[in-house]
């Protein structure tokens, strides 16, 4: 790792004084495969899947890839939040990413913690996040979610967890009814 920080402090590459600034702040920088960024500050914990880090000075929403977090008003979403703002908040971590956005205009990546954890795993291995299958098909996700489930851990303690998109299905449903109980006592 020395080695490949001093390759790119000698070379011209753009973000070579990035990591001239921060490595003595971090533990360790872990260059993953995918696009690998620098270490990026987190500035901001939205819930359990979707953080806000500078780049180059600007705001960055980051949606956690392979995993859904439970909502703000669902159970276990208080815990997954603070999970995640204990490992990140504050902190510089790398971006495993394709380079996709998802339509909010949210990087779509892996967070890579300074120790080298993977915190898209470690919500789902504390029984935190289910693993997204509609949008991942990673067996390790797949994996640690088995396993906290059979150890009944965080969500998984649940008799029978909703999984946030059907939570995000249901309060559609229901906020779609109202709507149109409001137009048809409007006529």
């Amino acid at each position: 790792m020395l080695l490949f920080t001093s390759l790119l402090l000698a070379c011209a590459h753009p973000e070579a004084k990035l990591y001239e600034n921060i490595y003595t702040d971090t533990a360790a920088l872990i260059i993953h495969s995918s696009v690998a960024s620098s270490p990026y500050k987190v500035i901001s914990i939205k819930d359990g899947d979707t953080f806000v880090v500078l780049i180059d000075g600007k705001e960055q929403v980051v949606r956690l890839a392979h995993i859904d977090c439970p909502e703000k008003s669902q159970p276990f979403s208080v815990g997954a939040k603070a999970f995640a703002s204990d490992q990140a908040f504050g902190k510089y971590v790398s971006l495993t990413h394709n380079n996709k956005y998802d339509r909010n205009h949210r990087l779509i990546a892996e967070v890579i913690l300074a120790d080298g954890r993977n915190l898209n795993k470690e919500l789902v291995s504390n029984g935190l996040a289910w693993h997204f299958k509609k949008y991942s098909d990673d067996t390790a996700y797949a994996a640690l979610e088995n396993k906290a489930r059979l150890a009944r851990i965080g969500i998984w303690k649940d008799r029978n967890p909703l999984a946030p998109w059907e939570w995000r299905r249901a309060r559609h449903t229901a906020n779609a009814t109202r709507y149109h109980k409001l137009k048809d006592d409007e006529k």
